[in-house]
Parts: structure tokens; C-alpha cells; sequence
């Protein structure tokens, strides 16, 4: 790469973003439409960042345009290094009663159901501007997660080896365990927990329940491994919130989390208890990318999330 007269004084920040939109677009031409300037201007801007990196940059290629390796290099940093600048330069005091941001957060039903109201309420009051997207998990979390919470402000679930990766930031939410649902009928009253045998002899209702094998992915799958069970899966629903439904009049069981269980106080002919094994507590978390990190809008909703949550009692 050439030095001459390339400090930060003397380059043009305009290449910048040219750069950014080529490494994406691999075309002289859709780069140039992307970014709003005229296929010469486009050409002369390739042809300085050619001659300030000494490297083609763009090769061409039977069917096209590749990135050359020098380039390939530039694609992994130009992202993290445009975000910086952009925060740097839009950055201003932050005011929650006066902002009109849209956040965005995705989570589960169960989540929602649990501790939705009182984020709701607590965002509102500080911020009656601020708008929301509330997206739900409806399966398996999106493949690309990291890109995925670039682009969004945050998702509530819990910890896993997908989530713990560079570039991921996270803070507890709250924490929660799994009970047993069973039709009051089919059990004892004087039962405060049911016994291992009953979970292996009942047909179960299970959430996002991907095929017929219980995943060794599931939420459960220790529990199941220490109290050497197979789930006979009877009902296969896309929702925490409806799992319950299905248990009622029949001999099934259904094991959810207890804030989502206690939301079922009103029916009588439905018994929570304790599951057996004492399974690991439920850490629901909040994660959101790094490049949101200092920024002081997404720091105010991150706080007011986590107070509010905090204040809610199971």
C-alpha cells in the first residue's frame, strides 16, 4: 500500500463510503447507483482508491467481478469502521421524552406474555414518542445472528453457544424454572411435585417441537438426560402461550415456565407443580450487537428494559 501524503488530514472521506458500497455491491455501476453519484464520478473514485492501496480492488472474472484478496481484507473491517464514523458524527444528547426512535426487539411469546406489559408501560412513560417493533420468535432462531442483531436492537432469549460469540453483548434479564401442567383430575390433591414416573408415562405437549425426536438441542434435554426420558410428544404447538390449552380434559403434561403458568390462575381444573430432577433456572437474557453499545439511545432502553423487568414480580 502506498504512504505518501495518506494521513487522515489528506484523504477524502467521500472514498469511504464509495468503498464500503463497491465492496458490497462488486460493480463499478450498482455502486454507483447505490450511493446516489454518476457512473464517471464512480470510475475516478475506483480509480484513487486503486492507486491508494495499489491493488485492483475489483478483478475481473468470467461472469463478472470478484474482490481481490487485498479487497476481501477491506470487506471484513469497512462495516465496524463506517458504523463507528457514522455514530461519531450523528452523535447528540439523547432525550427519552422527546425522541421518536423506533426500537426494535425480538423474543419469544412466552417473554412477551411474562414481562411485555411492564416494558411496554415503563418505555411509554419515559418516552410517549418512541416507537416499537415487537418481532416473535415463531421456531428456530434466524441462522445468521450476529448479522441479524446488527440490524436490530436486541433479543431476549436464553443463553446459548449461538449467542456467545465475538461481537454479541448481553445482560440478564430475569430468571425463571419450569413447572408441571396436568388437568387437576388426573393427579392427587395433596401432590406439590409429579414424580419422574408420571412425566415417562404421560403423552406430552411441547413447544416448538422441530419433528418427531426431542431435540438434543431443547431447552429440557438435560433434564430428560438425568431422568433417563424420552418425551411422548402428542401435541406439537408454535407457541409457549398456547401449550397450556392443550392439556386440559386430558391426561397430557405440559412443562413451561412458572411466570407463564401462573398467568393460568383462573383455571381451576389445571394443577401447577414442581418438576422433578431440579432442573437448571431459566436465565432470560437480553442481547444486542457491539456497535450499539455506546450508543446512549440504546444504553436508555437497555436500563429501562432491565428496570422494568426488574420490578415485576413472578
Amino acid at each position: 500500500m502506498k504512504q505518501s501524503g495518506s494521513t487522515l488530514a489528506n484523504l477524502d472521506l467521500n472514498l469511504l463510503v464509495f468503498l464500503r458500497e463497491l465492496l458490497r455491491a462488486r460493480n463499478v455501476t450498482r455502486a454507483a447507483e447505490n450511493i446516489g453519484v454518476t457512473q464517471p464520478t464512480a470510475s475516478a473514485a475506483l480509480a484513487r482508491l486503486r492507486r491508494h492501496f495499489d491493488d485492483e480492488l475489483l478483478v475481473r472474472k468470467r461472469g463478472g467481478y470478484v474482490l481481490s484478496p487485498l479487497a476481501l481484507e477491506l470487506d471484513a473491517q469497512i462495516e465496524p469502521l463506517c458504523e463507528a464514523a457514522e455514530r461519531l458524527f450523528t452523535t447528540a444528547p439523547f432525550d427519552p421524552a422527546s425522541t421518536q426512535r423506533e426500537y426494535s426487539l425480538l423474543m419469544p411469546d412466552y417473554v412477551l406474555e411474562a414481562v411485555g406489559e411492564p416494558i411496554s408501560r415503563a418505555l411509554h412513560h419515559q418516552a410517549p414518542g418512541a416507537k416499537l417493533h415487537i418481532m416473535l420468535v415463531t421456531g428456530r432462531l434466524p441462522t445468521d445472528l450476529v448479522e441479524t442483531l446488527r440490524l436490530m436492537d436486541g433479543l431476549a432469549s436464553t443463553p446459548n453457544a449461538r449467542l456467545r460469540v465475538s461481537g454479541m453483548r448481553c445482560t440478564e434479564l430475569f430468571r425463571d424454572r419450569w413447572v408441571c401442567v396436568v388437568d387437576a383430575a388426573t393427579v392427587p390433591a395433596g401432590w406439590r411435585a409429579l414424580p419422574a414416573a408420571e412425566l415417562r408415562r404421560r403423552p406430552w405437549v411441547v413447544p416448538h417441537h422441530p419433528g418427531r425426536e426431542y431435540p438434543s438441542t431443547a431447552p429440557l434435554a438435560p433434564l430428560m438426560a438425568s431422568l433417563q426420558l424420552v418425551p411422548d410428544v402428542a401435541v406439537r404447538v408454535d407457541s409457549y402461550r398456547a401449550t397450556p390449552y392443550f392439556v386440559g380434559g386430558t391426561d397430557r403434561v405440559a412443562v413451561v415456565q412458572e411466570r407463564l403458568a401462573r398467568r393460568l390462575g383462573d383455571r381451576t381444573d389445571l394443577r401447577i407443580l414442581d418438576c422433578p430432577g431440579d432442573p437448571e433456572p431459566i436465565v432470560e437474557t437480553l442481547w444486542w450487537h457491539e456497535k450499539h453499545e455506546t450508543d446512549p439511545g440504546h444504553r436508555w432502553m437497555r436500563e429501562t428494559v432491565r428496570e422494568a423487568v426488574r420490578d415485576t414480580p413472578v
